[in-house]
């Protein structure tokens, strides 16, 4: 009965980690002179309850029971050369966003890829990955506890409940860096091996990344700036920019970005215990149009640069010889605003933290996080005494799991949400607030 206890815990963070999602982990290993395909798979699907600030507003009122669902697809390969050369591809793709309908879209493109990149190396010399992927930031992240309930929370783009709430309701996504701001971008990430420490027994490794500009695969490369056609640079590789912002992204845009990180394992007394610290950076799109006003302070921007420390320990055989407990803490500070884009130059710097855990005992888990974030938010110095400089967002998320088996996972879960800062329009007098109750299931293979 232990042994089958133990499997079953052990499967519940397989279950919830969904294939293709940030994993340090540089490779699946396969033997020597062999290669393996695989075409893996995730799809979640629930119904929830849900109330927010912005559920009637504007001549629209939301129902509050709603139904949520995605599906991802992980195709990719593994291989080895005879001499211990590992190779392969990894790629994620996901249902696209479409419009209201009665039923399925077949108008609109269902399936778009969120992460695709390719690696190659060896245990003792590392290995170095290329394409559109998460880097040393995100991959070093720890303390971000999200193994419980629908396994991501707030984590913005990789949440499925989160998606049914309106987006003026919705907070922030500084705490999470396993987010597409960061991770959907193309890159050339390196990943040390890991390095024995002799004193206590543990591991040292380290990572860093390198991003000439914040697009992905072909993104921004058919589209040309100013208006233009092919006499005009393409957004893709952008650096300064004299026209309009308006209708695009370059103010949120990056380019020139790099991230580092150095984290340590080991375990002691019982007690498995990482710690990580990594710092990211990028430059901005220049802006060159004109002079600093109400209408263009948005467009005079700081360097990102944001750091991070995580710390996290699990701890088996608690209570019970099957059971497992796992606390972490994680703390993030610099000149950001949410979703990691560049802040306004005069304004606040961000501060964030998160802490959290779960347990998990047989087939049952049990997990809660809390996070509380202060950004500029919508805030810029020409706004001096009409909005408050700070935008204040914290969130609460308790769930449990049930475990059928190593591909499927029953969950049910809580959120709730506040953002305050007066004086922004986006919010509804100064306000926000949401809740949501989620039940479904979340299958794996």
């Amino acid at each position: 009965m232990r042994k089958i206890l133990l499997a079953t815990a052990a499967s519940m963070g397989t279950l919830l980690a969904a294939a293709g999602n940030a994993n340090a982990q540089p490779v699946k290993p396969v033997a020597p002179g062999t290669i393996l395909v695989h075409l893996n798979g995730y799809f979640q699907a629930g119904m929830n309850e849900f109330g927010s600030t912005f559920n009637n507003y504007g001549g629209s009122k939301l129902n509050p029971v709603t139904g949520n669902g995605e599906f991802r697809l992980y195709p990719g390969f593994d291989a080895m050369t005879v001499n211990g050369i590992a190779y392969g591809v990894q790629v994620e793709t996901r249902t696209a966003f479409t419009p209201a309908n009665k039923g399925v879209n077949n108008n609109v493109g269902s399936l778009y890829v969120r992460r695709a990149y390719g690696y190659i190396g060896m245990p003792d010399y590392g290995y170095v990955r290329i394409g559109q992927t998460d880097g040393a930031f995100t991959l070093s992240q720890v303390g971000v506890i999200e193994q419980f309930g629908d396994g991501n929370q707030f984590a913005g783009p990789d949440t499925v409940p989160y998606y049914v709430i309106p987006t003026r309701a919705q907070v922030g996504e500084f705490a999470y860096a396993d987010q597409g701001a960061l991770y959907g971008t193309n890159k050339v990430v390196l990943i040390s091996p890991a390095f024995d420490e002799p004193y206590l027994g543990g591991k040292f490794s380290m990572m860093a990344s390198y991003e000439p500009n914040s697009n992905g695969l072909k993104q921004g490369y058919g589209s040309y700036c100013g208006g233009g056609t092919a006499g005009y640079a393409t957004c893709a590789g952008l650096t300064s920019y004299s026209g309009t912002f308006a209708g695009t992204n370059l103010a949120v845009e990056r380019r020139n970005t790099f991230d580092v990180s150095a984290s340590y394992a080991v375990s002691l007394d019982g007690f498995a215990n990482k710690i990580s610290v990594s710092y990211l950076q990028g430059a901005p799109v220049n802006y060159t149009g004109g002079a600093y006003t109400s209408s263009t302070a948005g467009y005079f921007l700081n360097e990102l640069q944001v750091m991070q420390v995580g710390v996290q320990t699990t701890y088996k055989g608690l209570f019970l010889d099957s059971d497992a407990v796992t606390l972490g803490a994680n703390v993030k500070w610099g000149q950001t605003l949410d979703g990691y884009a560049a802040k306004p130059i005069g304004a606040r710097n961000a501060l964030t933290y998160i802490v959290g855990g779960n347990y998990v005992v047989g087939p049952y888990v049990l997990g809660a996080s809390f996070f509380d974030a202060q950004t500029a938010g919508n805030y810029n110095p020409t706004m001096a005494g009409k909005e408050a400089r700070t935008l204040s967002e914290y969130g609460l998320a308790v769930g449990g799991n049930y475990v059928i088996g190593r591909d499927l996972s029953l969950y049910l879960q809580y959120m709730y949400a506040h953002s305050h800062q007066p004086g922004n329009t986006n919010l509804l007098n100064g306000n926000t607030q949401l809740h949501m109750v989620s039940a479904g299931g979340t299958f794996k293979w």
